[in-house]
């Protein structure tokens, strides 16, 4: 089993809560409680890590999402010690550290301003999470990964009130939807991506740079 991706979210924030809560097929987060989130390969394998995780503290799954290739889960409570002794414990049955995790690699980054009302009745349609209306600015982060996406959109929000639009935190690549004004989403992209590239990690080596 490979582990690819693996991150503590300190508190988390009101509107990836309320995301969360939207799309959580377990027990549903609450605002600032600690969460981690781990991925793996190959991803039935994932079944064993809650398992441990779940056998070993009090935390709650919100999401554990299985595929052929990965698979992800999130485990969060009140305290945070409780979470990170969840995380320890899916280490300990991988057999690995958290520091074998890898280093986000952050695929595609738009900012793209004053976006048509046209465009912008397309992304409420396929949003879960708050709305975007013309003349705002759309912000799209991809990276991989995919749990990290969880990792970046908490970290933006905490930097800006922006609108949370859509998280995808599992697949092959993570994504991010955030829509605002300019200055705010300015301020957002850059905590987001700060975050991920101060995550140490292994380096996976021959992928192509951003877009």
């Amino acid at each position: 089993m490979e582990l690819r991706a693996y991150t503590v979210l300190d508190s988390l924030q009101p509107q990836l809560v309320g995301f969360l809560q939207t799309v959580s097929s377990g027990f549903m987060p609450m605002e600032q409680q600690a969460s981690v989130l781990l991925e793996i390969a190959p991803g039935i394998a994932i079944n064993q890590l809650t398992d441990a995780a779940l056998k070993a503290t009090q935390c709650q799954p919100g999401l554990q999402i299985v595929e052929r290739a990965y698979g992800m889960v999130e485990l969060h409570h009140d305290d945070q010690g409780q979470v990170r002794a969840a995380g320890q414990a899916m280490l300990d049955r991988l057999g690995v550290r958290e520091a074998d995790r890898l280093k986000p690699r952050v695929v595609s980054s738009q900012i793209i301003t004053g976006i048509d009302g046209h465009q912008s009745q397309l992304i409420n349609r396929m949003r879960h999470g708050d709305m975007i209306t013309a003349g705002q600015t759309l912000y799209i982060l991809e990276v991989e990964p995919a749990a990290y996406a969880a990792l970046a959109a908490n970290e933006a929000e905490k930097a800006s009130p922006v609108h949370l639009l859509e998280v995808v935190t599992f697949g092959a690549f993570g994504r991010l939807w955030m829509g605002g004004g300019e200055a705010e989403i300015a301020s957002a992209s850059e905590a987001a991506e700060a975050a991920l590239a101060a995550l140490p990690g292994r380096e996976r080596p021959g992928r192509p740079a951003r877009t």
